[in-house]
């Protein structure tokens, strides 16, 4: 089981990491594109979905990085946004070769506490950047920009 678990985060960094490649070669005039039904520009999207992932990481246990990437702080580069994507999604895979699955998780999110299985930030982690790399797919498809196939035939 703690194989195909890998292969599911191995895939995710992959696809991250493709679309972030992607999108380096974009001009800030694309950057800036949004389509109805998505969350919003392609950056914003990218930094989010960049910085939800190092919250996943750090609520499992590995910690913020000290210069995790936030919204609403300036666009720190499609370099940047590359290297804690790859920073995160590496851990996440480590983690999983661990094979968390009976692993409980206590702390205080938005200042309430909380006790959950390891699972359930493993679960969000996986489905949040499919939904958000499919929201700047589909922002730049629909602006005229080729963007290879992330699903996992293609990987």
């Amino acid at each position: 089981m703690a194989t195909i678990l890998i292969e599911l985060y191995q895939h995710n960094l992959w696809a991250n990491l493709k679309l972030l490649d992607v999108c380096a070669g974009l001009n800030e005039e694309k950057l800036e594109l949004s389509a109805p039904g998505t969350y919003g520009r392609v950056r914003d999207t990218l930094v989010h979905l960049v910085g939800a992932e190092e919250r996943y990481v750090a609520m499992l246990g590995e910690g913020q990085p000290d210069n995790a990437v936030r919204e609403g702080e300036p666009f720190p580069g499609l370099a940047t946004l590359r290297e804690h994507a790859k920073r995160s999604g590496e851990w996440l895979i480590k983690f999983a070769g661990e094979n968390p699955a009976g692993k409980v998780l206590a702390g205080t999110r938005r200042g309430e506490p909380y006790r959950m299985a390891a699972a359930v930030p493993m679960l969000q982690a996986i489905n949040h950047a499919t939904e958000h790399r499919a929201h700047v797919v589909s922002i730049l498809t629909q602006n005229g920009v080729e963007v290879p196939e992330m699903d996992g035939w293609v990987y």
